[in-house]
């Protein structure tokens, strides 16, 4: 792969980042997509990969025409059409409510998530995603309440802010955002498209937004019914834990995938909150990439 003179930086603090191995994962992708899909948006991490090398390299090794971004939550579908069309409205946002967030911090967080559990506005969903707990976007079932805890870290500043989302403004022109379930999304996807699927853990990520509901086995049909009619499916999924030695891995049906590597995705920030104050060794997570050819 060509490399980068510019890194991607981080738009959102987000659980389940893939950005420190975007770089990795994309260089599995097939050379040419007509249509690259990812249903299950999240921090958009690897969709943000791969346009920068489209918008930064001359000659990338992976070329595609147009991108369908997706997500289940309305209000994170909402953050990237902001970034890509009103680039003013959410930078001046931030600013306005982060330029004195550290004076009372935890009074601050408590006002920003009483008003977004109130309004749902998506600004304010962003500031929660900048300021909450390792970026764990936690919802309660019974009534869709965010309820994940203020962060002992400070947010970036809203000048590095303004300047993250104008970088991220300049690389998602072509892309299409989409307020749809992974389901609709995939059926999409067709002939010389591509699809990649980063869904919640199977073994640990309950607690988080959508997973409630989010079964395997669902995601393996729309995976076979993808193929079938002619679109290439990458999934990252949970591999294993304990550095390597213990094996949380999914059991897809045979002969759905040809390939799978191990990516190492370091320390499970869901293990950092139910663990606080203990250590950490050995405790090293590796997503399992699984490839359709």
């Amino acid at each position: 792969m060509s490399s980068i003179a510019t890194k991607l930086p981080q738009l959102l603090k987000w659980i389940g980042n893939k950005q420190r191995f975007a770089q990795e994962i994309v260089e599995y992708m097939p050379e040419k997509i007509d249509t690259y899909f990812e249903p299950f948006l999240g921090s958009g991490a690897v969709l943000g990969e791969l346009s920068n090398i489209k918008f930064n390299t001359l000659t990338p090794s992976t070329t595609y025409n147009q991108a369908i971004a997706s997500d289940a939550l309305n209000e994170l579908i909402q953050i990237f059409e902001f970034v890509k069309k009103d680039l003013d409205t959410i930078t001046d946002y931030y600013d306005r409510h982060i330029t004195n967030y550290n004076d009372d911090k935890a009074n601050s967080y408590l006002e920003i998530r009483e008003r977004f559990n109130t309004t749902r506005n998506p600004l304010d969903f962003l500031l929660l995603t900048r300021t909450c707990y390792s970026g764990i976007i936690r919802f309660r079932k019974s009534d869709g309440y965010m309820s994940t805890p203020v962060g002992p870290h400070k947010p970036i500043s809203p000048e590095e802010f303004r300047n993250r989302a104008l970088y991220w403004h300049q690389i998602l022109q072509d892309t299409i955002f989409l307020n749809t379930d992974y389901k609709q999304a995939m059926r999409m996807a067709g002939e010389g498209d591509l699809v990649y699927c980063d869904p919640p853990y199977t073994h640990s990520q309950t607690i988080i937004y959508g997973a409630q509901g989010f079964k395997i086995e669902e995601l393996f049909k729309e995976i076979e019914e993808c193929k079938k009619r002619g679109a290439k499916v990458m999934l990252s999924i949970n591999g294993k834990r304990k550095s390597g030695k213990e094996d949380i891995g999914v059991i897809p049906p045979e002969g759905l995938f040809e390939r799978e590597a191990l990516v190492n995705c370091g320390i499970s920030m869901i293990n950092r909150l139910q663990r606080v104050g203990k250590t950490m060794d050995e405790e090293e997570v590796y997503d399992k990439l699984l490839l359709t050819w």
